[in-house]
């Protein structure tokens, strides 16, 4: 996976969890009978990510970021999917616990492909301009967002959001094609 790929597709995942989140806690609200009970789910939702991030951690060392993040998208895709058909609140607590541990696969990895990539360079300044193209992609999918909700039901903003993450699986699995002569000089390296 290179930097450039990265960036576009963590990008692509800022955008559709802005675009979702505002909306989120009112599906939500309509699911549950009281603000007590978003109050579980999201409390669910912190601590399943709690609970998963040194297992998520240990994975990211042994079967690299590219794939953790792969799968991070196209699950998102999937659990998206699901949202606007959710009735009863045992199914919110069941989609929250699903998310903490989704979410904390996206951010660990996504903190260990920084790091990794940032290796002898200034991380600050790289994870600084990480940040910054994320929370430009991330308000500029929230400000639209606001005109769609006008024209949208709450359930195809979850949809649109899914078809997001699913282009950020697809950035991330998308082949990288290397010339002859960045193989030879592979090639070279290996041999040394």
């Amino acid at each position: 996976m290179t930097y450039q790929r990265f960036i576009v597709s963590q990008s692509i995942v800022i955008m559709a969890s802005s675009i979702v989140f505002p909306f989120y806690i009112l599906l939500l609200r309509n699911a549950g009978d009281s603000y007590s009970q978003f109050g579980w789910a999201y409390g669910m939702f912190a601590l399943s990510a709690a609970f998963f991030y040194p297992v998520i951690g240990r994975f990211s060392d042994r079967i690299g970021d590219q794939l953790l993040l792969i799968v991070y998208s196209w699950a998102m895709t999937l659990l998206l999917l699901l949202f606007p058909l959710v009735t009863e609140v045992w199914q919110v607590y069941l989609l929250q616990i699903l998310m903490g541990l989704l979410g904390a696969v996206q951010k660990n990895t996504e903190k260990t492909s920084l790091v990794r990539h940032a290796e002898n360079k200034q991380v600050g300044k790289e994870i600084g301009k990480y940040h910054s193209w994320t929370g430009i992609g991330g308000a500029i999918a929230i400000i639209l967002t606001g005109y769609l909700a006008d024209f949208l039901t709450i359930g195809s903003i979850f949809y649109i959001a899914s078809l997001m993450y699913m282009a950020s699986g697809l950035v991330l699995m998308k082949k990288t094609k290397l010339s002859k002569k960045a193989i030879g000089d592979m090639n070279k390296v290996s041999t040394k």
